[in-house]
């Protein structure tokens, strides 16, 4: 019994020792034509071993071409691969491929968020123009002094008219309000009120050339009632 256990754990030894010894004595194997192979399939140099076989058999994708070599006595014709001449493509790799899709992607990335933050800077820059009219200052002489004309220039017909001109007053009068209003509102300044201080400097542009066509009906309305009253 007990000769028949030592035997048992000494083959059982054995066979666990048995493929590492067979490992150990297997000799590495490198195939130099299969690694250009695969090289040209991937990304690696352009080549093909063994020369002549390519250069007879697999001219047209492998592109071996016969060239003369000056080596002495060596000299002699050896065959070189050309990629340009191949009638194939390489094959790359899904690693390569991934890898360029996701720069790609970083790239795509990077220049919708560079885009985004010029808009943002942009808009805040139109913002902080918008919280100040800084145009206004311009106009609100003229503003001031044709208000004065068509001020004195209602109550002067009033008064010549003795009131038979109130209807014409009346008018002028109300779209000097409008007029008024428009430019109260373009003044406005602050958050809901936003333009930008070049469209403000448009519209108080047009503002002056209304309240100036109103100074002149005006004029004429004055001149109406210095002529028949």
């Amino acid at each position: 019994m007990k000769f028949r256990t030592i035997t048992a754990l000494s083959l059982a030894l054995l066979i666990a020792a048995l493929p590492a010894a067979v490992s150990a004595k297997t000799p590495k194997i490198h195939d130099d034509q299969k690694e250009k192979q695969w090289q040209s399939m991937e990304n690696g140099p352009w080549g093909f071993a063994p020369d002549w076989y390519y250069y007879f058999l697999h001219k047209n994708y492998s592109g071996a071409e016969m060239y003369w070599k000056w080596a002495g006595f060596k000299s002699g014709y050896r065959v070189r691969f050309k990629e340009e001449k191949s009638n194939v493509k390489r094959i790359m790799p899904v690693r390569v491929t991934a890898e360029e899709t996701q720069r790609q992607k970083l790239s795509k990335v990077e220049k919708e968020r560079a885009y985004v933050e010029s808009l943002y800077k942009e808009e805040l820059a139109r913002e902080a123009d918008r919280a100040v009219d800084v145009t206004y200052s311009i106009y609100k002489d003229e503003f001031s002094r044709m208000q004065d004309c068509i001020a004195d220039g209602l109550l002067y017909c009033l008064n010549k008219s003795k009131g038979k001109m109130k209807y014409q007053v009346d008018e002028l009068s109300r779209q000097n309000e409008i007029i008024c209003a428009n430019i109260a509102y373009i003044h406005k300044q602050g958050v809901g009120y936003g333009l930008e201080n070049a469209k403000r400097q448009q519209a108080y542009e047009e503002a002056k050339s209304e309240m100036g066509k109103l100074v002149s009906r005006t004029a004429r309305l004055a001149a109406v009632a210095a002529t028949h009253y």
